[in-house]
C-alpha cells in the first residue's frame, strides 16, 4: 500500500472535477490509502453517500490490516467497497472496483460472482460467463450468515451456469436464514459429503431445461442427504412448456395451447409441418428458444415460410406452440400472475398491455393510473377480480404443478377459461421502492414472503420431529 501523497485539487476545481481526477488516480493505484482518504474527502463535500460509504468501509479495512497484509486480504478491502456500490445501485463503479479486487487477487472467487451478476444484469453475458465459470471453479460453496438469531441452515441447490435459478432474495430472510449456496453441477460427488450442516434443502434450479441435464445428479443428492427436499427435480421435470397440456388436461375451465419442443431441426420443411399437424398446431404460432424466460427470442410466425428459415436461424432446442389471440374487449392485453407457496395461489401482479408480449416494465403501467388501479383490484380480490370459475382452476392447477414454490403466468378469456402461458419454478417476485408508485404491491410481496417463511418452518419442525421420533 502506497502513502505517497494523492495530486492536490486545482483551485476553483468543481466537485464532481475533482472525484473524476481522484477516480482516475485510484484506477492507477487503487491500494492507495492516501487516495482513498482523500476520495472519502471528496464524497463528503459532494453529498454522495453512497460513495462517502464504499470508501470509508474500504478505509476501515485498511486500518485493520497492518503491515505487509497478504493480497487476499487487500483484495476483500477493495471487494467491500465494490460491494457497498453494488447494494448501492451504482453497477459501474461495483464492477469498476470487483475488477481492482481481481486484479490483486484473481482468486477471489466471491469477487467473480458478483460481477457476473452486475455484468448479467448489464448486458454483457460473455464475459459475465467467464467471471461465473471462474467463480465456481474455485469456489463451489458459498454461505451467507443469518445477520440476526439463526432460525435455519438452508442448503440452496443451484446450477453456476447463471440461468435457470429460483430467484431467492426477496422470498427468504435474510435474518434468520444461513444461506448455504451450492454449485452442484460445478462439484463432484465427494464434496457433497464436505458441506457445512444444514436443516432443509431447496432445489433451485428451477428452470426444467437448465435442470434436465443435471436431474440425476440432483436425485442422487436428494436420496442421500437425509434432510427434507423443497422443489424435488422429478416435480421441476414436469414443467417443461410441452408437457404442461398433458398433466392439465381435463382441468375445468383451462386451455394450455398445444406445445412441441424441437430436440433437432426436421429434415426438411414438410416433416415440420407434419409434425406440427400431428401435434394439433396451428398457425399463428410462438416459436422461442429452450431455458429462456421473460420473452427472450419469442416471435410469432403466421406460416410455415416465414417459421422454416426463422427455426433454421435459432436452431434447436426450442418450443413451438400454438398463439391464442387473448385481447380483452377494449383491445389491451392482460398478463396475471400467481404464485404458489406451498400450492396455495397468492396474487403477485397484473400487467396491461397493447401487445402480445406483455411485459411490466414495458406495458406502460406508470403512464395509465386506471391499469394501476385494476390491478390493485385484482390484488385485494383475485376471485372478483377473475370469477369464481377461473379461481377455482387456479387453485387445482397449483395442486398438480405441485411444487413448494412455483407460480403461474395466465389470462382470462371472454368465456372464463383460464389460459395458460407458463408455470414453473422461476417466476420472480420482488419488493418495490416504499414510496414509489409501485408501493402497493408490497403488502402483497409480503404475504408471499410470509407463507414462504411459514413453510419453511413446517418442514423443518415435521423433520425435527421426525428425527426425534
Amino acid at each position: 500500500m502506497s502513502n505517497h501523497a494523492p495530486p492536490a485539487a486545482l483551485p476553483g476545481t468543481s466537485p464532481d472535477a475533482a472525484i473524476d481526477r481522484l477516480a482516475q488516480a485510484l484506477d492507477a493505484s487503487p491500494l492507495d490509502v492516501a487516495l482513498h482518504r482523500r476520495m472519502l474527502d471528496a464524497m463528503r463535500a459532494a453529498g454522495d453517500e453512497a460513495g462517502f460509504a464504499a470508501h470509508q468501509i474500504a478505509l476501515a479495512a485498511f486500518d485493520m490490516l497492518g503491515a505487509a497484509p497478504p493480497a487476499q486480504a487487500l483484495a476483500l478491502a477493495l471487494y467491500n467497497l465494490a460491494t457497498v456500490y453494488s447494494l448501492k445501485g451504482r453497477p459501474q463503479e461495483a464492477i469498476r472496483w470487483y475488477g481492482h479486487a481481481l486484479a490483486v487477487h484473481p482468486a477471489l472467487a466471491v469477487a467473480h460472482q458478483n460481477l457476473a451478476a452486475l455484468l448479467t444484469a448489464e448486458g454483457d453475458r460473455a464475459l459475465a460467463d467467464r467471471h461465473r465459470d471462474q467463480a465456481y471453479r474455485l469456489q463451489r460453496v458459498y454461505v451467507e450468515p443469518a445477520l440476526g438469531a439463526e432460525q435455519r441452515r438452508l442448503l440452496i441447490l443451484n446450477t453456476g451456469q447463471g440461468a435457470g435459478n429460483v430467484p431467492l432474495d426477496t422470498l427468504l430472510s435474510y435474518a434468520t436464514t444461513t444461506r448455504i449456496k451450492y454449485a452442484i453441477d460445478y462439484a463432484h460427488e465427494v464434496e457433497d459429503a464436505q458441506l457445512p450442516a444444514y436443516d432443509l434443502v431447496l432445489n433451485a434450479i428451477g428452470d426444467p431445461d437448465v435442470a434436465q441435464p443435471l436431474a440425476e445428479r440432483i436425485a442422487q443428492f436428494t436420496r442421500a442427504c437425509g434432510r427434507p427436499v423443497l422443489n424435488p427435480a422429478h416435480a421441476i421435470a414436469r414443467t417443461h412448456r410441452h408437457r404442461t397440456p398433458q398433466w392439465l388436461a381435463g382441468v375445468p375451465g383451462v386451455f394450455a395451447p398445444p406445445c412441441i419442443r424441437l430436440d433437432t431441426i426436421p429434415a426438411h420443411a414438410e416433416a415440420l409441418a407434419r409434425e406440427l399437424a400431428e401435434a394439433g398446431i396451428d398457425y399463428p404460432l410462438l416459436m422461442r428458444p429452450a431455458a429462456t424466460h421473460g420473452g427472450d427470442g419469442l416471435a410469432l410466425y403466421p406460416s410455415l415460410e416465414t417459421l422454416w428459415p426463422a427455426l433454421n436461424d435459432l436452431g434447436a432446442p426450442c418450443y413451438l406452440t400454438t398463439f391464442h389471440d387473448f385481447r380483452s374487449a377494449d383491445g389491451c392485453c392482460r398478463k396475471y400472475r400467481i404464485v404458489y407457496v406451498d400450492r396455495k395461489p397468492y396474487p403477485y401482479h397484473l400487467a396491461i398491455s397493447p401487445h402480445w408480449v406483455v411485459h411490466y416494465f414495458s406495458a406502460g403501467m406508470l403512464d395509465a393510473p386506471w391499469k394501476l388501479e385494476e390491478e390493485r383490484r385484482f390484488l385485494n380480490d383475485p376471485r372478483g377480480t377473475l370469477g369464481a370459475r377461473a379461481m377455482e382452476a387456479i387453485a387445482e392447477i397449483g395442486l398438480r404443478l405441485d411444487l413448494d414454490y412455483g407460480g403461474i403466468d395466465f389470462t382470462v378469456l371472454p368465456d372464463s377459461r383460464v389460459l395458460v402461458f407458463e408455470t414453473n419454478a422461476t417466476m420472480l417476485v420482488h419488493r418495490e421502492k416504499p414510496n414509489g408508485p409501485l408501493a402497493h404491491k408490497n403488502p402483497f410481496v409480503d404475504r408471499i414472503a410470509d407463507a414462504f417463511e411459514h413453510m419453511l418452518q413446517e418442514r423443518q419442525t415435521a423433520a425435527r420431529h421426525k428425527h426425534l421420533a
